[in-house]
């Protein structure tokens, strides 16, 4: 999994930028595409399979629009071997969007949607320079009140032939989805340190 929050950018206030919460439908494909197109520290995927991830994967993928455009998205799905978790794919954060613990909030957001009825865990992959996602992920296990742990899931040698870095699998747990709604990051302070999550 890799997660943006690039760029600096002044201070945005929440009541003048209100931000609306939505799962994806099948127009939204080519916004979503062009917003991980736009954060260098994301891997693009196809545009149909962002499409697909609109449609077919549509109640496990969370998206953030400010100003009717698409500020920020998740994708996620539960794997079918193991329906009790949630595997985030991604995490992307628009510049103007940023600051606003964007990636914190769409997570509780999801979390809190019917979709997740039963999660009881937390996946995902990070590699070992991706300090904003370290960060972001910690935060999630800290407002669960739930342990992280991480091992090498992909080798960059093994796996990659070298090309690409060794892949981490962090695990949060154990979670209550249903404390998601009762989450308080809506009312936190914005922050303006780069990457925040």
């Amino acid at each position: 999994m890799r997660q943006s929050e690039t760029g600096p950018q002044p201070r945005l206030a929440s009541v003048a930028n209100p931000l609306r919460f939505r799962h994806p439908v099948r127009k939204d494909g080519q916004a979503v595409h062009d917003l991980i197109d736009s954060c260098e520290a994301l891997d693009d995927n196809s545009l149909y399979c962002n499409f697909l991830q609109c449609t077919h994967f549509a109640g496990t993928c969370m998206l953030a629009e400010m100003n009717g455009e698409v500020v920020g998205w998740v994708s996620a799905y539960r794997p079918p071997e193991e329906p009790e978790t949630l595997f985030v794919w991604q995490v992307a954060v628009a510049e103007a969007a940023r600051g606003r613990r964007l990636a914190r909030r769409l997570i509780a957001k999801l979390l809190a949607s019917d979709s997740c009825t039963g999660v009881e865990r937390l996946k995902t992959t990070i590699t070992p320079d991706n300090a904003s996602s370290w960060r972001m992920f910690e935060g999630v296990a800290d407002e669960f009140d739930a342990t992280i742990s991480d091992k090498v899931w992909l080798c960059g040698e093994e796996h990659f032939s070298g090309d690409h870095d060794s892949e981490h699998m962090l695990t949060i747990g154990p979670i209550d989805a249903g404390d998601a709604s009762a989450t308080d990051l809506d009312e936190m302070p914005e922050h303006t340190t780069a990457k925040a999550a």
